[in-house]
């Protein structure tokens, strides 16, 4: 499909539970490929900054965005507790998503940061319909990954990690300095572009206006995880995967590869690309990059 024809796009929500799901779907769902669906990071966060993976809709391949309940266009809910924002909801959305949507006997999934850990934790379950799982810029265990944001943080310029770690301990990481010194973070770990794309910003404004989820679940800033998340683990549940995967990383990633290395080694058959010159966000920052890893893994499909 040629840049002048475009592909149709299909836009709702779905039903789930007594809250809603908004999803697109880019292509068409009866076209015979499986439908690449597209779990987005946070949790907390929307599918906007990952909406470029659309593109891959011109290879007839139909892909799948939605936001997870909580943010964008799904059912906000700023009043329930940590307690109710869990792995296993999130799990649960997702079957419903694709019961409701008519593909869950035959899909792709594509999830990036904490939708790569929901991805891999939904593959660990052996659906029957899961065909392939892309694992981006994911941490395989929360315990194993902290240090390593410790680690990153005191690399930072003089002054950086200590004016993030006072504004932590005073529970004043809603300022102008927290934020600016997290900037200085986010620059080398997050997304390298100048200017950040505006997809990329239109999730920060997303969470911003509602920040229920990423606080409960992951905390004030990417590198400081003082959710419920902070804990978790997959390790022991990797070896149970047994679809093709696709691990990508970036090479100055928040994500080190001691927190995605297992991934690799513990997935049977599991193949692991250290994408040059990005860091948490290949498909914005190396696109060229990260649309051939992704397009030569899905054709072997």
């Amino acid at each position: 499909m040629d840049e002048m024809t475009p592909a149709p796009t299909a836009k709702g929500t779905v039903e789930f539970g007594e809250h809603r799901t908004w999803y697109r779907v880019t292509g068409r769902l009866d076209e015979g490929t499986p439908p690449l669906v597209v779990l987005h990071g946070g949790p907390g966060s929307t599918h906007d900054y990952l909406l470029g993976l659309a593109g891959l809709s011109r290879t007839g391949r139909p892909v799948v965005h939605y936001d997870q309940l909580g943010n964008g266009g799904s059912t906000h809910l700023p009043g329930r507790g940590a307690d109710f924002w869990t792995v296993e909801l999130f799990l649960a959305e997702l079957d419903n998503l694709l019961d409701r949507l008519g593909v869950a006997g035959d899909y792709v999934l594509f999830g990036q940061s904490w939708g790569g850990v929901l991805a891999a934790a939904h593959a660990a379950g052996r659906p029957a319909g899961l065909r392939g799982l892309v694992v981006a810029n994911a941490p395989a265990s929360y315990p194993l990954w902290l240090p390593e944001l410790d680690r990153l943080r005191a690399a930072l310029p003089p002054g950086v990690d200590a004016t993030l770690r006072r504004h932590e301990a005073a529970g004043t990481t809603d300022s102008p300095a927290y934020t600016a010194a997290m900037m200085v973070f986010y620059q080398r770990h997050v997304c390298r572009r100048r200017p950040l794309p505006p997809e990329l910003m239109a999730t920060f404004m997303e969470i911003n206006g509602d920040p229920t989820v990423y606080h409960s679940m992951n905390g004030p800033s990417e590198f400081c995880v003082t959710g419920t998340l902070r804990d978790y683990s997959l390790l022991d549940r990797l070896p149970l995967i047994d679809v093709p995967t696709l691990v990508l990383s970036g090479e100055h990633d928040e994500v080190t590869p001691a927190a995605v290395r297992p991934f690799h080694d513990l997935i049977p058959g599991a193949r692991w690309e250290i994408v040059e010159g990005a860091s948490h966000l290949p498909h914005l920052e190396t696109p060229d990059r990260f649309d051939a890893l992704l397009t030569e893994f899905l054709d072997k499909l």
